[in-house]
C-alpha cells in the first residue's frame, strides 16, 4: 500500500512538472533585439500569401543564395537573401506596392523599402548602385517597374555586386524599419518553379 501511495505521488509530480513546461513553452516568446521583431521563416509558399515576380530578370536558381540563417556579425542574422547579378542590372518591385522609403544605410548602403498594397507587409532591396529616374517616397508602382540597379553600396564586398532581398511583416504600427522577417527564399525558388511550369508567368 505504502509503495503504491509513492508512485502515485510520484506520477502526480511528473505530472504536475509537464505540466507546467508545456504552459511555460505556450506563453513564452523572444524579446525583440535591434527593433526587430522574433524571426518567422517562410517554410513553404502557401505560408505567403502574395504571388511574387523575381526582382531581377533573368534569374535563375542557382543565382539566389539561401543566406536567412547566416550570421552577420557576433549578435544579428542576414534576414535577407542574396541574388548574384551584374554590376547595373535592373531592380524591378516584385509587387504592387508603394514606396515608403528611400534610405542610405551605412550596412545596406542605397536602399528602398517598399510596402505591398495591402500595406501588411514591407519589400527591402538594398546595396543599390542607385534609383531608377523618378523613383520617390510615396510612389505607387506595378509589378516589375525597375527601382534601382545591383551595386555594392554599403558594406558588400566591391568584387561581389548582388542584391540583398528582404521581406517583413509589417506590425501594426506600419513602420518601415521594424518587423517580423520571412525568408524570401522559398517564395523565391516557387515563382521560379511556377515560371518554369507556366513560361507567360512574369518574373524575368
Amino acid at each position: 500500500m505504502i509503495m503504491r501511495l509513492g508512485l502515485l505521488r510520484a506520477i502526480l509530480i511528473c505530472s504536475a512538472i509537464v505540466a507546467s513546461v508545456i504552459v511555460g513553452l505556450a506563453v513564452f516568446q523572444p524579446a525583440r533585439q535591434g527593433g526587430r521583431l522574433p524571426v518567422v521563416e517562410a517554410g513553404a509558399i502557401e505560408e505567403f500569401p502574395r504571388a511574387l515576380t523575381l526582382p531581377m530578370k533573368g534569374v535563375v536558381s542557382s543565382d539566389i543564395e539561401d543566406t536567412f540563417n547566416q550570421s552577420r556579425g557576433i549578435e544579428r542574422q542576414h534576414e535577407a537573401t542574396d541574388i548574384m547579378a551584374p554590376r547595373g542590372t535592373p531592380v524591378v518591385a516584385v509587387d504592387d506596392g508603394t514606396i515608403e522609403k528611400l534610405f542610405l544605410s551605412e550596412s545596406g548602403g542605397n536602399t528602398i523599402y517598399q510596402f505591398d498594397p495591402t500595406d501588411q507587409y514591407a519589400y527591402y532591396y538594398a546595396h543599390l548602385d542607385g534609383y531608377a529616374p523618378g523613383i520617390h517616397e510615396g510612389l505607387a508602382v506595378k509589378r516589375g517597374d525597375v527601382l534601382g540597379y545591383v551595386g555594392t553600396t554599403g558594406n558588400a564586398p566591391q568584387n561581389t555586386p548582388h542584391l540583398h532581398f528582404g521581406i517583413f511583416k509589417l506590425g501594426p504600427e506600419k513602420r518601415w524599419w521594424e518587423g517580423t522577417p520571412i525568408n524570401p527564399y522559398p517564395i523565391l525558388m516557387g515563382t521560379i518553379s511556377s515560371r518554369t511550369k507556366s513560361p507567360r508567368q512574369d518574373g524575368g
